[in-house]
């Protein structure tokens, strides 16, 4: 689902890498109303993850010192953030590229030691060889004396539906390569290659690492009942080390841990900002919001969003957790609604684009799987909804109830108004949609040197220079 959407949003960021990227996309391709709401609800849910993910970076430094008040590291990391902010779009990129290293490294490492503990060539581990061990279905009993049943598919289908918005809160963030495109210098080079690699990021660093995780911890592990969202001092990784008795390796990769949310809360920063000052560009927000000074810093969009990041000492109060249940309702299908919106933009795009009487070949990058990934896409993202629904309408081991359900879906009724409210506005806009020959395909267009382009077209690959083919059809 992501490796289609992702394709269809490089399309659409290498032929206008314009303020905005997508909801801009939803603005121009399917409706100015399905845009500012997807802006908006684009923008609040990072503005809420930020105080969650500097709550989640402190709570792992309970792992050390569960003695000192988690206020004091929500003010440490809360600074750190700001101090990041002064070095502009710069800074964010720096930070994350050394982040990212660390993370790359410490993934692809999990994945090796994580085959050895299956295997039993840890000596400190007594359980020997593992293999699907824990996928089998088993009981046993806790230290409360309750009953947990482990098993590949916990809860069955119930439990497989319920996935969906972890899975997506987890995948957040894979659509920032639109939102940098206004800002990159050669769009055309740079865009295509990172929506490349989604795949191999999504294939190795998720879909890998985590079935390894799954085949040496076992789901009835006691460290993990009852912990759920930044409810927990440990990461499973951190767990399953510590499960496998290696003595200090749990700890370097909590510090690990630890990092990768201050990654996923400077990402946070980023990516509010930006949409912010793009939507009061284009006259959706408040205007002081558009004011961007010399080194390129949206400065009261930072402010705001580091005001949210004041959420965290929310924490202190005995109503901390409800609070954030509630906060964080607001952002948890907001993901599935962008990706879809994505899709929806792309398709809509190219049935403008053939309006209009443009061809394929003027495009500088087409999604390699076309607009037919594009339908899959969206396809799949409205499969998820629906599975989220149903486990929303019918939570596990519980009957119906009003809180389950909109603490799931509080999402939709916040679009259904910001697309109404715009509307309203607007007295209808363009109607129920933009029309195809309406559609405004030209505005933000970069230009491309086509010489260029032809001559990297005609490129003759031989024999000898498959393995250099290859690599260009993976990752360029």
């Amino acid at each position: 689902m992501l490796l289609f959407t992702v394709q269809a949003l490089g399309e659409l960021a290498v032929l206008f890498p314009v303020n905005g990227a997508f909801y801009m996309y939803a603005v121009r391709f399917i409706d100015p109303a399905w845009g500012f709401a997807m802006g908006w609800e684009y923008a609040l849910s990072w503005l809420v993850i930020l105080p969650f993910e500097i709550t989640a970076a402190g709570i792992t430094i309970e792992y050390w010192r569960d003695d000192l008040n988690i206020g004091i590291w929500v003010a440490v990391f809360l600074t750190l953030l700001v101090l990041v902010q002064f070095f502009a779009v710069r800074g964010y990129g720096e930070v994350e590229f050394v982040l990212g290293i660390v993370k790359i490294i410490a993934v692809i490492g999990f994945i090796f030691l994580g085959v050895i503990i299956n295997c039993g060539g840890v000596p400190s581990d007594n359980r020997g060889y593992i293999g699907s061990r824990y996928w089998h279905t088993a009981t046993s009993i806790d230290s409360t004396g309750m009953e947990q049943t482990r098993a590949a598919f916990k809860n069955g289908f119930k439990g497989f539906c319920s996935v969906f918005v972890t899975a997506a809160f987890a995948f957040a963030g894979t659509e920032l390569v639109g939102l940098a495109a206004a800002e990159a210098e050669d769009p055309r080079k740079s865009l295509p290659k990172a929506t490349k690699q989604v795949f191999w990021r999504i294939a190795i660093f998720y879909i890998l690492s985590l079935f390894i995780l799954g085949l040496i911890l076992p789901s009835d592990s006691e460290e993990l009942l009852g912990a759920s969202g930044a409810n927990t001092k440990a990461s499973p990784f951190v767990l399953a080390i510590k499960e496998a008795g290696i003595a200090g390796l749990p700890s370097v990769f909590n510090a690990v841990i630890t990092l990768s949310v201050i990654s996923v809360a400077n990402s946070a920063t980023f990516a509010s900002t930006r949409t912010l000052q793009a939507l009061a560009m284009n006259r959706m927000a408040p205007s002081f919001l558009k004011y961007v000074d010399r080194q390129g810093r949206p400065l009261w969009c930072i402010v705001l969003q580091l005001v949210f990041g004041l959420l965290a000492f929310i924490n202190e109060a005995d109503v901390g957790t409800q609070v954030f249940t509630w906060l964080l309702s607001l952002s948890a299908l907001n993901n599935l609604f962008v990706w879809a919106s994505i899709c929806l933009s792309h398709i809509r795009f190219r049935r403008g684009w053939a309006a209009q009487g443009h061809t394929l070949d003027e495009l500088p990058y087409k999604a390699s799987f076309g607009v037919i990934g594009s339908y899959i896409g969206f396809f799949l993202n409205m499969v998820a909804l629906l599975a989220t629904f149903y486990v929303s309408l019918f939570p596990i081991g519980a009957d119906p109830n009003p809180k389950s359900f909109f603490t799931t879906w509080l999402s939709l009724p916040i679009a259904i108004a910001l697309y109404v409210g715009w509307k309203i506005r607007t007295r209808g806009g363009p109607g129920m949609y933009v029309r195809s020959h309406q559609m405004d395909v030209l505005t933000g267009m970069r230009e491309f040197n086509a010489e260029a382009e032809d001559m990297e077209k005609k490129q003759k690959w031989g024999i000898r220079d498959m393995p250099a083919r290859l690599y260009h059809a993976i990752f360029i």
